[in-house]
């Protein structure tokens, strides 16, 4: 299976949204449409897939933002993980946190399982819970592709200070789920910089593998 894929900052916080195709059946997902919906359908188009789905790696605000608007144009049905339904219901109270406009976001269509699959992407859900309680990694193991969202950053790990969050679960979700893929895998964060699961298991301070 050939699986391409195109990473890139959207949104007021520059989220990272993940356009993620099969180029032989030209369908595919995209995960995190955390705003700029305009250039979201532009990658889309230019990848030439159909949408099957749209993801969530968890639901603070500035990871679905755009989600409704990329509904409306792909049809695709949403998913996340139930956990997290009780941040995805306050986006009014979110954006205003952070002087945003709010949109209203529908309800998701799916919950997100784990070790889900995404048939059309040889891939699988994870549940790696920590930073919020629904968190959720996305591997595509024929592509050594995980998309982590705010579990793992360059150097760093997610935030657990916010409501739901949990530093022993981020840990265990990290040193247990994330850091057993093969070493060789480009690591997608939710913002910055990609990785590798090699390089955080050698040289992130915050969560080490042997730790």
């Amino acid at each position: 299976m050939n699986i391409n894929y195109k990473a890139f900052p959207v949104g007021p916080l520059q989220c990272n949204c993940t356009v993620v195709g099969n180029t032989e059946t030209g369908k595919g997902y995209i995960i995190d449409p955390g705003g700029d919906p305009e250039m979201i359908m532009q990658t889309v188009n230019e990848m030439n897939l159909s949408i099957e789905a749209i993801y969530h790696t968890h639901a603070h605000f500035d990871h679905f933002l755009a989600s409704a608007e990329i509904k409306e144009k792909t049809g695709a049905p949403i998913f996340l993980n139930e956990a997290d339904r009780f941040l995805w219901d306050s986006l009014e109270m979110q954006c205003n946190y952070f002087n945003i406009d709010f949109k209203p976001t529908p309800p998701p269509d799916f919950n997100i399982e784990d070790q889900q699959d995404l048939e059309h992407c040889s891939g699988v859900c994870l549940l790696t819970p920590g930073h919020t309680p629904g968190s959720v990694s996305f591997h595509f193991d024929s592509a050594k592709l995980l998309v982590a969202g705010d579990t793992l950053f360059q150097g760093s790990v997610g935030r657990t200070d916010l409501p739901g969050g949990d530093f022993k679960m981020l840990k265990d979700s990290i040193q247990n789920k994330i850091y057993s893929l093969d070493e060789a895998t480009n690591v997608i964060t939710g913002h910055g910089p990609e990785t590798t699961i090699r390089r955080e298991m050698e040289s992130n301070l915050f969560i080490r593998h042997d730790s």
